[in-house]
């Protein structure tokens, strides 16, 4: 069984081949040989590089009425974990015009989200560590704006804390979470609410006898039992009696 890790240097072996797009250029030099010349690109690394290769693509592409997503270019370039294996499908059914089963595990967000799930807890990454392995500085470099920035971070930031609350909720024992006050009266009182209202019925529904109680004062207590439909009258009040028999 294979690693998570293998998995991951993979797919950044994948990402730094395809990040240039020189062979992508290749790739259609096949079949349009007079249209891609594949001696106006350069095999570089350095961020001119891949904007100026990739900027003739698009040319190219633009003429061809191919249509190709500009995220999966972008993510192509800054090394997007999961982003060149789909730009390599949607390749292949532009040039083919055949559509290919899927290779990915779950949806691509653009980020290594998926991959830091199969990891252990104690083997992913911090806040801090998740911003700088999704923020790539040449993304930083191509895109100066402060504010797109930003929002970057703070996407990636409530990702993190979103996989924080997943992890407590799978797995409480590890990190020791107890219930709260709250949860733990909301989980009694359905109980004994229902039990309340059951007996509550019950006592309706029995018919209460007419007795009569004589309390140390002399004075006799009548109870009187009203129908329960109407509302309850002067006469079911219990009414104190003064006893005029004399103790013996």
């Amino acid at each position: 069984m294979r690693k998570p890790g293998f998995k991951k240097i993979w797919r950044s072996i994948l990402c730094m081949d395809f990040s240039n797009g020189f062979l992508i250029a290749e790739i259609f030099s096949i079949y349009y040989p007079r249209e891609v010349m594949i001696s106006s690109f350069e095999n570089g690394t350095s961020l001119k590089v891949k904007l100026d290769n990739w900027a003739q693509l698009e040319k190219f592409l633009a003429r061809k009425k191919f249509k190709l997503p500009k995220e999966l270019i972008h993510g192509t370039i800054h090394c997007k974990a999961g982003v060149p294996e789909i730009l390599i499908q949607e390749v292949y059914t532009l040039l083919t015009h055949r559509e290919v089963k899927s290779i990915q595990d779950d949806l691509v967000n653009f980020t290594d989200y998926s991959y830091q799930m199969r990891l252990p807890l104690v083997a992913r990454s911090t806040a801090s560590k998740s911003i700088k392995d999704n923020i790539r500085l040449s993304e930083l470099l191509s895109n100066p704006n402060m504010l797109s920035n930003e929002l970057k971070v703070e996407f990636l930031f409530l990702l993190h804390m979103l996989q924080r609350r997943l992890n407590r909720k799978l797995n409480p024992k590890w990190f020791d979470v107890k219930s709260t006050v709250g949860e733990v009266t909301l989980n009694q009182i359905p109980a004994q609410a229902s039990g309340s209202s059951y007996n509550s019925k019950i006592l309706r529904k029995r018919a209460v006898p007419v007795s009569s109680n004589t309390d140390n004062g002399g004075s006799s207590l009548r109870h009187i039992h009203v129908k329960q439909a109407g509302k309850y009258s002067d006469d079911s009040i219990m009414k104190p009696t003064i006893n005029l028999e004399e103790k013996p």
